[in-house]
């Protein structure tokens, strides 16, 4: 199989998946950035994670940015390219994942914070209010982050994906009251009830809130 073209850059704080061995991104030497649409497909075994991106490759002409083992065990894909060729390559590999598939997200046009959220890059918690969103599966907290930052007038502050979590994910935003609600409201229900570990609010954050 090919080598993953370089894509997101990593943090200290979210090592790449790939450092086992995998086949995974190379360092970037700046913020990633993705094509007209990404997908993620998330597997909860590693040896099929490798045969449903060898099927994503050859069904599609797609980039890799990400492809490789996370906790618990479990397998990320993530590739971009245009639309069409995006959810080609997904269909190939959902259906090579088969009863192995633990997530899987198509989205058109991903909101531009979203390559640098998932680099580790981390923005300013300054703000009003900061909304959480903690969920079961990497890929449903991207759909919970790009749905969040779509909602409302909110920016991004981290989408921590490390080890620590053991294959969950944590997405956080800030901005005014009533537009971390609504981030909030719209990232819950994009991510799904079934896939929600839980979601809070905090309404005016103390200043020496320790770095989340």
């Amino acid at each position: 199989m090919s080598a993953a073209a370089p894509g997101f850059p990593r943090s200290a704080g979210n090592p790449s998946p790939g450092a086992a061995g995998a086949p995974s991104a190379g360092a970037g030497g700046g913020p990633a950035s993705f094509g007209p649409a990404l997908a993620l497909l998330e597997l909860c075994a590693v040896a099929r994670g490798w045969v449903a991106c060898d099927a994503m490759l050859k069904r599609a002409h797609v980039r890799v940015v990400e492809s490789g083992a996370i906790m618990p065990g479990k397998y990320l894909i993530a590739i971009t390219g245009e639309v069409e060729d995006v959810g080609e390559a997904l269909a190939a590999g959902r259906a090579a994942a088969g009863d192995t598939l633990v997530d899987a997200l198509l989205l058109p046009n991903p909101h531009s914070e979203l390559a640098g959220l998932l680099g580790g890059q981390e923005g300013d918690s300054a703000g009003d209010a900061l909304a959480l969103i903690e969920g079961y599966t990497i890929t449903g907290v991207v759909r919970a982050a790009d749905a969040a930052l779509k909602a409302a007038e909110v920016r991004g502050v981290r989408l921590d994906r490390g080890p620590a979590l053991g294959g969950k994910a944590l997405f956080v935003c800030t901005g005014l009251l009533h537009d971390a609600q609504a981030a909030l409201k719209a990232g819950t229900e994009a991510l799904g009830a079934g896939l929600v570990v839980t979601t809070e609010l905090i309404a005016r954050p103390a200043e020496d809130l320790p770095r989340l």
